[in-house]
């Protein structure tokens, strides 16, 4: 039973990866259209774009190491661990670059969900599996694999709401 836990598991840790990889790159190359148009602000990159890769990141990072093979409880509790504490440690992270923001930028409540709080939840979850798997080890893995597509679509929505932000506001000086 050890050996089998994710068996089964292998096209969807493939397609995850990948799509994380593809979203990671496309993020890039928006970003670097902003800059070339002059409409990226280094705090907002620090803010907002470097968490979303990081998100995405952490997709590629967990389904790189599930699709390893040999896997036994202790090993994929303490690689979901890891990310979870990472996850939640980094939440936090982004959680005071918020509140960094200043006077040009006042955060709404939509950040705070998809940026922090969310995030936060998923970070904690994965965690939460790390120790649920000695439990309940076929359920912890759709846990998991809920989790990493959560993230995926936080950093989807994240990148959208970068990409229409960039795109919608003017830079501050035209010239």
């Amino acid at each position: 039973m050890e050996l089998s836990l994710l068996s089964g598991w292998d096209n969807f840790y493939v397609i995850a990866g990948s799509a994380a990889a593809g979203l990671t790159g496309l993020t890039f190359v928006v970003i670097t259209l902003s800059a070339g148009a002059r409409r990226v602000s280094a705090l907002g990159l620090h803010t907002f774009v470097t968490p979303t890769i990081v998100h995405f990141g952490a997709v590629l990072a967990v389904a790189a190491y599930l699709s390893m093979p040999r896997h036994g409880r202790l090993s994929l509790s303490l690689g979901l661990g890891a990310v979870g504490v990472a996850g939640l440690v980094y939440a936090g992270a982004i959680r005071a670059g918020m509140r960094r923001l200043g006077p040009d930028y006042s955060a709404v409540a939509e950040d705070w969900i998809w940026n922090v709080i969310l995030p936060a939840i998923v970070y904690g979850a994965l965690l939460a599996e790390a120790v649920l798997i000695w439990r309940w080890p076929r359920h912890s893995m759709y846990g998991v694999a809920a989790a990493v597509v959560l993230l995926m679509i936080i950093g989807i929505h994240n990148a959208w709401d970068i990409a229409v932000w960039n795109t919608i506001r003017r830079p501050a000086n035209p010239s």
